[in-house]
């Protein structure tokens, strides 16, 4: 099928717009064609974000309006940054132009001194040998600076020369550096590091692997983790009602990105009782993401999806964490971990709630 065509057809199904006929005829060509299937679940992500996108922009149009209107009715005052802020805000969303600015700046430098140096009568030898050695120390200041700044953009705890082989996402269920993913993130791992929202890096190892119910318990072993203490939500025990409104957070990319959704079965793929079902967008790198209720309790570890669906997730549900932890400290007594049993964010908006739990939730670098 000509691809304008297929994409023409993709956008009619999605719309609605085929009559009976037609959509029985193209979910049959989606079924034999892994291709077509795919360009459907791609070009219904795109359209999501899409629409998600003109809602963010008017909802920042919204709120634009309202704080112009603030400022005029004296309401409000514009607020400074500390100079501490304001460095590292710059230095957050403006490192990679620092950088080249910095290089230019000191090429800039000693292209005027070699141009002075150039044009300096020869007479006065003194100056001219002063001026030598002034070109050598900015060179050596610059290759320094140029250190210092590449060391910094580019840390990385993952050892030289070895490449990451996986990716997901994880979630810590104690303050004090133990985290759940899925087993199958885990696969062939030679080496892990997670990192949090912020970008910070950590050594983790692994300290319990169950590949029947794809569960895995990492454990931060890095100087630089400073325990989190309580963490904001808990671990649901039973099961949760169809329908119920969940929400996920996980690293698709390397950002945190939240989906919302709910529950649509109590079961897994062909009845498996070890997951449920959930309808909300995911991608490769949410597997091992935490999913919400409501009240901010975990009620699964997001897991897998039907890729021959849009839309269509499964999720290992929140008490064989419990399980898999329960028989952790069974078979190492000097395992210190509790589960949180309570959420702090029963109550809160969305928006409150991933601002209170995104610090709790990892992206998983496999190697």
């Amino acid at each position: 099928m000509d691809e304008i065509l297929l994409l023409d057809a993709t956008e009619r199904y999605l719309n609605g717009e085929m009559n009976a006929e037609e959509k029985a005829m193209f979910e049959q060509l989606r079924e034999t064609s892994q291709e077509v299937d795919q360009m459907v679940v791609e070009h219904s992500f795109f359209l999501q974000q899409i629409n998600r996108y003109g809602g963010i922009r008017e909802m920042k149009h919204s709120l634009h309006e309202v704080h112009n209107q603030l400022l005029q009715d004296g309401e409000i005052k514009e607020e400074v940054l500390s100079t501490s802020a304001k460095v590292v805000n710059m230095w957050k969303r403006y490192k990679r132009t620092m950088t080249i600015a910095a290089s230019i700046a000191g090429i800039t430098a000693i292209s005027i001194s070699s141009m002075t140096l150039l044009f300096t009568p020869k007479s006065n030898d003194k100056q001219v040998q002063e001026l030598v050695n002034s070109v050598k120390d900015i060179k050596g200041q610059l290759i320094q600076q140029g250190n210092r700044i590449n060391h910094i953009a580019n840390a990385t705890k993952i050892p030289t020369g070895t490449s990451v082989t996986g990716f997901g996402s994880a979630f810590l269920v104690d303050g004090k550096g133990y985290l759940v993913t899925n087993a199958h993130v885990l696969r062939n791992a030679k080496g892990i590091i997670v990192l949090n929202s912020k970008g910070d890096e950590f050594k983790a190892i692994i300290v319990k692997v169950d590949d029947t119910k794809d569960i895995a318990i990492l454990k931060i072993v890095d100087k630089d983790y400073k325990s989190l203490g309580t963490l904001p939500y808990g671990i649901r025990k039973s099961s949760t009602d169809i329908a119920e409104p969940i929400f996920t957070l996980g690293y698709p990319r390397n950002e945190i990105v939240y989906g919302e959704g709910y529950l649509s079965a109590k079961t897994g793929f062909n009845g498996d009782t070890l997951s449920c079902q959930i309808a909300v967008a995911a991608n490769p790198g949410n597997s091992g993401g935490p999913v919400f209720n409501k009240n901010g309790e975990v009620i699964g570890i997001l897991s897998t999806k039907e890729t021959k669906a849009d839309g269509v997730v499964f999720a290992i549900q929140s008490k064989y964490i419990i399980e898999t932890v329960n028989q952790l400290k069974k078979d190492d007594s000097t395992i210190e971990l509790k589960l949180p049993s309570k959420s702090s964010v029963r109550g809160m908006g969305a928006s409150e709630q991933v601002k209170k739990i995104q610090d709790y939730v990892y992206m998983v670098k496999v190697y």
